[in-house]
């Protein structure tokens, strides 16, 4: 690996973090999914967050921050993240891939509780079931997805979308960002 390809990877990143800020749009956006997220816990609704490989790890990332601790000392803020292997495998076993996501919030969801849908693409189908589920239910639906969102736009209460197509790795980069921003407006909203 060379220096310049290092820098060019850099530079890409940047170009779509410089995107992103630019868009006046997008900040909204992030405020206003902020401001839901905050509402949930303080009507002590819970948060639930899904993903698919990186975005599943970003999904437990964002869990753990609000359970555990961020940056400052607070209670703790009920939030889990749709990891349980022993659910995955049994609901991909009985009733397919595309339910492990939407079967969990079948059983532990309600109305008032809010859940994070990460699809980079936004058309994967188990993601797509779950906002489905959660909508059913009278959960607030957040998303972060990249360029038009894909099908997930049009399910999520609020949609966060990254502007661009390329690789998951540069849309999954800004989601983390996004992330972190929300766990500091939740916690300085319940502080």
């Amino acid at each position: 690996m060379s220096r310049e390809l290092i820098i060019q990877e850099l530079s890409q990143a940047q170009d779509v973090l410089d995107r992103f800020i630019s868009n006046g749009d997008n900040l909204e956006t992030v405020l206003k999914a902020g401001a839901l997220f905050a509402e949930c816990v303080k009507n002590d609704g819970r948060i639930f967050s899904c993903g698919n490989g990186g975005s599943m790890s970003d999904a437990m990332h964002f869990a753990e921050e609000l359970s555990g601790r961020f940056r400052d000392h607070r209670p703790a803020i009920g939030a889990t993240a749709i990891s349980d292997s022993g659910h995955i495998t049994c609901t991909a076993n009985d009733y397919g891939y595309d339910q492990i996501f939407s079967r969990y919030l079948e059983g532990f969801g309600n109305s008032g509780d809010a859940v994070l849908a990460i699809s980079t693409s936004g058309n994967s189908e188990n993601i797509l079931r779950a906002a489905k589920v959660a909508k059913e239910k009278g959960m607030t639906v957040i998303g972060l997805a990249g360029e038009d969102g894909g099908k997930l736009k049009e399910l999520c209460d609020v949609c966060v979308l990254v502007p661009h197509s390329g690789s998951s790795d540069r849309i999954q980069e800004i989601h983390i960002k996004v992330i972190h921003i929300w766990v500091m407006m939740i916690e300085k909203a319940v502080s």
